[in-house]
């Protein structure tokens, strides 16, 4: 199977991999390079020491970096297994790693889980499921939060993957998500759409958000940033062109939501964000899966891997539900008046920065 991400790790310098240190889970490293592990003391041992109960099922978890949405479906995943009888520590020997955003960290650590023989991987995230990927075609790779696996190079179709890689994506209904921001606001003319341009899937997401924007007669600027130190200017920019911004689910900004956040208040300027967790800090509105539910249906992806499943045969999966999420404090800052048709069909509101359910 040929994955387009393979000509990027077969040209990336030797060089970066060598100057990135200390990414075993029992031990740590200095600097903005470090790398966290979660994974319990038994777990630690075994992974530092190359051993393990012939008994136990050996997994590396790698994470691209530390936000609500991916914390929750790396969550959501550890718990399903432990709720059906795979408890790390016991008959399972979870290793969890975060790159924190750095793209050489994602290929030492996937080097790592390689090395170490591992039965499976997962890959929390576009660029993390492509790391393991890119280095190995042999030990099955679950992937999960990917917006496309086929514009990644990840399979060679979503019905049929024909290699090692298969898992749950994260597609988003964004014609819903458009059509909210027009409920919501509906004398916006103009939407800003921002992402970080080295992220496969939020591009993809970017261009069906444009065509979306435009069906509704929406003018549409677009934007991208390279990094989080980008986010704060290209926001107060973006700001003073348009009537609402949107956010696709898009790693970088939602690393530094609280940041947008702060700039929303400040610019009086509406975000419409592509996922719940966005909302907990400063996004207005969004109609999105649930991280946490993802992480669920990643487990129980998971163990049919584990129990035999073929994952070249293993199709990959979609969201099974998705709910209206309101930041109801955020719009009382930005004078909004949230229209009761919304009010009346949302499942969640923030409230003290915290996600309510909507009693119905």
């Amino acid at each position: 199977m040929k994955k387009n991400f393979r000509i990027i790790a077969a040209v990336m310098s030797a060089a970066v991999l060598l100057s990135f240190t200390g990414c075993s889970s029992s031990g740590s490293s200095s600097g903005s390079a470090s790398v966290q592990s979660s994974s319990e003391a038994s777990s630690e041992s075994a992974s530092a020491s190359g051993e393990t109960d012939s008994e136990q099922i050996t997994v590396g978890i790698l994470q691209l970096s530390e936000h609500d949405a991916l914390d929750k479906c790396r969550q959501g995943f550890i718990d399903y297994l432990a709720d059906n009888g795979y408890v790390d520590g016991e008959n399972i020997v979870l290793d969890y790693q975060n790159a924190q955003g750095d793209q050489s960290n994602l290929k030492t650590i996937s080097q790592q889980f390689v090395n170490s023989e591992y039965d499976y991987l997962v890959g929390i995230s576009t660029p993390a499921t492509q790391s393991l990927a890119t280095e190995t075609q042999e030990i099955p790779v679950i992937g999960t939060a990917i917006t496309s696996f086929e514009a990644a190079g990840l399979v060679d179709s979503n019905e049929e993957p024909g290699g090692n890689v298969s898992g749950v994506n994260d597609e988003t209904p964004i014609a819903d998500q458009m059509a909210l921001l027009k409920e919501i606001l509906p004398d916006a003319q103009s939407v800003g759409i921002m992402y970080n341009s080295s992220e496969v899937n939020s591009q993809v997401q970017a261009e069906t958000a444009q065509a979306e924007a435009e069906k509704l007669g929406l003018t549409v600027e677009v934007s991208t940033v390279t990094g989080s130190n980008d986010v704060a200017q290209a926001v107060e920019t973006m700001a003073e062109k348009v009537d609402v911004i949107y956010l696709p689910t898009d790693n970088t900004f939602a690393s530094t939501m609280a940041t947008v956040g702060q700039i929303s208040e400040a610019k009086q300027i509406p975000v419409i964000v592509g996922e719940a967790g966005m909302c907990i800090n400063g996004g207005l509105a969004t109609v999105g899966l649930d991280f946490y539910q993802l992480g669920l249906q990643t487990g129980e992806f998971a163990i049919k891997v584990f129990e035999g499943g073929e994952i070249s045969t293993m199709p990959v999966e979609y969201p099974k539900t998705n709910n209206i999420t309101i930041n109801t404090e955020m719009a009382e800052k930005l004078g909004i008046e949230i229209p009761q048709s919304v009010l009346d069909r949302a499942d969640y509101v923030i409230e003290n920065g915290e996600s309510v359910a909507v009693e119905k």
